[in-house]
């Protein structure tokens, strides 16, 4: 017998970025196909699979659109996720799509870096996968060909740095990289800390013998970012083309986006779970401070408040994990030595799985946020920005069948043991939550199920597949009679 759908999802509270209702979910070959009126236990039959949500709280899946997977490092360290614990781990924590960043080394052509992050998600991955590129080299022949042929391979954002010693790029290289992404309809991530500034601090705090980690941060203040979140605000005005500010962490940097809103710019910002639930203190720490080294550093509880006001208020569009796995030993954070200076330390923490939890549980509970905020920040902006809307990141007919079902009451301890990804800690160990996945659906599979530190992943590697995505309207620039810079070129 041939049934209307393959899976009903019975009686969901479901809340999306704009709507919440009571309804059941029908679901053909991975997508929703039908969303009806929750009156009875038959409304959508008949229907293969059933699952009664139970007046439960339904949103999509998480979108993350920040984290590093399987990234070859230069350092010796290594990425400690593969697509196979990544994925694993997302699916765990609600995520059914995730953006990892594939690589371009110096030397190497874009076609190159895609390939490589190809081989190394093909078959591997437990949920859906997009890929953002990494733009290190932006030769001539990089610029001229390769950025229309990204998006004509479904990729179209790319990542720049203003820091590290091998992915900076000079503003001069900044301006060729925004040209060649307007023209092609690319969304650029800005990663904004002023290099010479770090570079110049740090060798001041080593010739002082300040080494321990607590010397990271010192040696990334928020005037760092804050300047060059301006110059980034500055290039992309001057070249009239959106960019999106990832990993903000302060004040100071979150006023330059206030300003160019009011400047009536379309900048992007970004932020993540490290700038709500760390500080400084926590690089401190006489065992783990290393742990916690991340760029940005964490801030302090005044900066903490100010990111949260972020939130709130619309200043951010997506909140991302920046999970940026590695281990304590030698593989990963004290691959310089167990004692080795703060400079030499692998920046990077986990948050994959934790990600949605953190901010349903301190955002949502805690009464922060509205549930409609929390949908948009986690999934819904995010799959926009990227060109993966509305395939990804809500609740519609048409769309895929990705979504969590949420408990409606756990109140644990978060600890290390109760994850499933491949790193040997969490920076968030004993924080208290009240939020989990009971269910998380991936195309309409079962992908994890249970309760904080019991349940089931899935283990079908290869069940996840690459979603191409599509240039975005929210990487465009509309025409203003007037505006500035008329001169500049407009392609």
């Amino acid at each position: 017998m041939s049934h209307a759908f393959d899976l009903i999802v019975h009686d969901a509270d479901i809340a999306t970025a704009t709507d919440r209702y009571r309804a059941d979910i029908g679901v053909k070959d991975g997508v929703i196909t039908a969303i009806a009126r929750a009156l009875s236990p038959n409304d959508l039959a008949p229907g293969g699979q059933r699952i009664d949500a139970q007046g439960r709280l339904v949103t999509p899946g998480g979108v993350d659109s920040h984290c590093h997977i399987s990234q070859p490092m230069s350092d010796g360290s290594v990425c400690a996720d593969d697509f196979a614990s990544g994925s694993r781990s997302a699916a765990a924590g609600g995520t059914t799509t995730f953006v990892p960043f594939a690589l371009q080394q110096r030397g190497q052509t874009l076609r190159e870096a895609l390939a490589a992050y190809h081989r190394s998600a093909s078959g591997q991955s437990v949920i859906d996968y997009a890929f953002h590129l990494i733009v290190s080299d932006p030769t001539d022949d990089v610029l001229a060909d390769e950025f229309d042929w990204l998006v004509t391979q479904g990729v179209t954002s790319i990542k720049i740095y203003l820091t590290y010693d091998d992915l900076k790029l000079s503003d001069r290289q900044i301006l060729r990289v925004l040209a060649a992404a307007k023209r092609s309809g690319i969304m650029t991530m800005v990663h904004a800390e002023n290099f010479d500034c770090i570079e110049w601090l740090t060798e001041q705090l080593l010739a002082a013998g300040i080494t321990e980690p607590m010397g990271h941060a010192m040696s990334r203040p928020a005037a760092v970012e804050r300047e060059a979140t301006h110059r980034a605000i500055s290039l992309a005005e001057i070249m009239r083309v959106p960019i999106l500010l990832v990993h903000v962490s302060a004040a100071d940097a979150i006023e330059q986006i206030r300003w160019a809103h009011g400047r009536g710019l379309r900048i992007y910002g970004e932020t993540c779970p490290q700038y709500l639930f760390l500080t400084e203190d926590d690089l401190a720490l006489d065992a783990g401070g290393a742990r916690c080294i991340c760029s940005p550093p964490p801030r302090d509880r005044a900066n903490q408040q100010k990111v949260w006001d972020g939130l709130a208020n619309g200043a951010f569009e997506v909140f991302s994990s920046d999970h940026a796995p590695f281990r304590s030993g030698t593989d990963g954070k004290a691959v310089a030595g167990p004692h080795a200076a703060f400079n030499q330390v692998p920046n990077g923490i986990p948050g994959l799985e934790t990600r949605l939890a953190l901010l349903m549980s301190e955002g949502v509970n805690a009464g922060r946020i509205d549930i409609h905020q929390f949908v948009a920040l986690t999934s819904t902006q995010a799959a926009k920005l990227y060109g993966l809307h509305p395939r990804k990141g809500t609740l519609a007919v048409g769309s895929d069948a990705d979504m969590v079902i949420w408990h409606d009451a756990v109140d644990f301890t978060l600890t290390q043991a109760m994850l499933h990804h491949a790193v040997d800690y969490t920076p968030y160990e004993g924080m208290r939550l009240t939020a989990w996945p009971a269910l998380t659906l991936a195309r309409g599979e079962v992908v994890w199920q249970g309760e904080p530190g019991r349940g089931q992943v899935s283990e079908r590697v290869g069940r996840g597949e690459f979603v191409p995505a599509k240039v975005s309207p929210m990487a465009q620039v509309p025409h203003r009679p007037g505006a500035s810079h008329h001169w500049l070129p407009k392609t």
